[in-house]
């Protein structure tokens, strides 16, 4: 298993773009844009339905982008035969091996589906139970850290915190998730809850609250909700303090709404401590990143640079800066807590090191370090073949020219505390571990400071107590930004 393919921010190139770690789509797409440049890839032939489809016609093609494109061209191969590649993302593996080696292209550089990603980032599209998984590899356990509302867990009463101890086909099929991961590890889980088509029907051993019990789950299309109508968007009293607490779980387009309303809710409350849970968000579309960045920029004058966008040297004259935007629903914090960990990737650590240099020690990371991903992606499409190449092609860095942690932000943040993601809890609830932290800082209290090698969170669950989020080989779209969905 590759653990941590996050995609993360994604802008947009003319032909079909994209900027960031996980941003969104290609012109007339109907993804998000990002307000980040629009590179114009060199123009080419436009080939008929039928043809330019082969395996090496598209192997071809991928490497050509990557020539022209990739932000670390001094890393790939001047000449790879894709002869003895069976699939383009092998080869496109291979291309970008060099930049893997080096922390810099984490399996960021990928091919994926046109109409996938457009009805993610669109509508938060996805097939499955509706669930994030958490596993714990030494002692073999599995279980649920996050349900979706309008999907089949939460319905059958599935949330966090519930351990699940084995899977079948059928209540006589059931096989150990200590098995599962003893046999083929964390993927030997993944193989057992099946392809996430609609109709897929698994019978789930689980233990909770209400017992141990066989719970059969079938998986149907639904649409993820970024801000949860449960605990996205709050208002905790804490000791007399009133605290903004706003939890997304990964930027696509409808994260507008539910980003504004929660904002609205604190101004209009006089909120200036805020909460913003990102622990699990692996990422999404720039234009809503930069859109939170801008509820928090209440502050900010239009003068201010909330980020540099740098492409290659051949690709100087897309270089861009954004400036702070503020929004109706702007609110000026005196003081963020973030929340994240080693799950926390791209756009994510945007809108946290866009906070930094006006902020700083009033800013502080609450958890463990984050992922590490300061570049971002545009999208080329080749749409006959419904080949959508997500290529590294941009670095990201803050007002004052911040932008080097590959190694998360656990050693740029001035102010950080570490905690446990206890599970035992919601998100959002002050007797959380993480939430009960992030409080604390805000009250002034002191605090253990995160250690930079903290990638790995520690996990305070009844089921793991070194939990990381299950991934397939070749995650979706949707598991690229929303780390641990099935």
């Amino acid at each position: 298993m590759r653990a941590g393919r996050f995609s993360g921010l994604l802008a947009s190139a003319a032909l079909l773009a994209s900027c960031g770690g996980g941003d969104g789509g290609g012109s007339g797409s109907g993804v998000p844009i990002a307000s980040a440049p629009t590179p114009t890839p060199a123009a080419s032939p436009t080939p008929t339905a039928a043809a330019g489809c082969s395996l090496r016609e598209r192997q071809d093609w991928a490497f050509a982008q990557l020539n022209e494109w990739y932000l670390f061209p001094e890393t790939l191969p001047a000449s790879l035969s894709p002869a003895g590649y069976s699939t383009v993302d092998d080869y496109v593996d291979a291309l970008t091996a060099t930049a893997r080696a080096q922390r810099k292209d984490r399996y960021f550089t990928y091919l994926t589906s046109i109409a996938e990603e457009n009805a993610y980032y669109s509508a938060g599209a996805s097939g499955g139970f509706g669930i994030r998984l958490g596993y714990d590899t030494t002692n073999r356990r599995v279980g649920i850290i996050e349900a979706f509302e309008g999907a089949p867990a939460l319905a059958a009463g599935l949330d966090r915190g519930t351990e699940i101890l084995a899977i079948g086909t059928s209540a006589d099929t059931l096989r150990t998730t200590s098995d599962l991961i003893a046999a083929n590890g964390p993927q030997g889980v993944v193989d057992a809850l099946g392809p996430d088509n609609a109709g897929t029907t698994r019978v789930l051993r689980v233990s909770d609250n209400s017992g141990t019990r066989n719970v059969t789950l079938t998986k149907a299309d639904f649409n993820l909700t970024p801000v949860s109508s449960r605990y996205g968007a709050k208002i905790i009293t804490d000791n007399g303090m009133r605290v903004g607490y706003v939890n997304l779980r990964t930027f696509i387009g409808t994260a507008d709404a539910g980003l504004r309303s929660a904002f609205q809710q604190f101004r209009d409350a006089g909120i200036t401590n805020v909460i913003v849970d990102v622990r699990y968000n692996g990422g999404g579309s720039l234009s809503i990143a930069e859109l939170f960045t801008d509820l928090l920029g209440g502050a900010r004058s239009t003068n201010d640079v909330q980020s540099y966008i740098t492409f290659r040297p051949s690709k100087a004259s897309q270089n861009e800066t954004t400036y702070f935007s503020p929004q109706p629903q702007s609110i000026a914090p005196t003081k963020i807590a973030f929340i994240g960990t080693g799950s926390t990737a791209s756009a994510s650590e945007y809108v946290i090191n866009s906070m930094l240099p006006y902020l700083r020690s009033n800013v502080a990371l609450i958890g463990s370090n984050t992922y590490g991903k300061p570049v971002g992606q545009i999208a080329l499409d080749r749409s006959q073949c419904d080949d959508r190449l997500r290529v590294i092609a941009l670095a990201l860095q803050n007002a004052s020219r911040q932008g080097d942690y590959y190694d998360g932000l656990a050693t740029k943040v001035e102010t950080s505390c570490q905690a446990v993601d206890d599970a035992t809890y919601q998100m959002g609830d002050p007797r959380e571990a993480s939430t009960r932290a992030a409080l604390n800082f805000l009250q002034g209290r002191g605090c253990t400071r995160i250690g930079a090698t903290a990638s790995v969170e520690r996990a305070t669950t009844p089921f793991a107590q070194r939990q990381q989020l299950l991934s397939p080989e070749r995650p979706s779209t949707a598991q690229r930004e929303t780390p641990g969905l099935f």
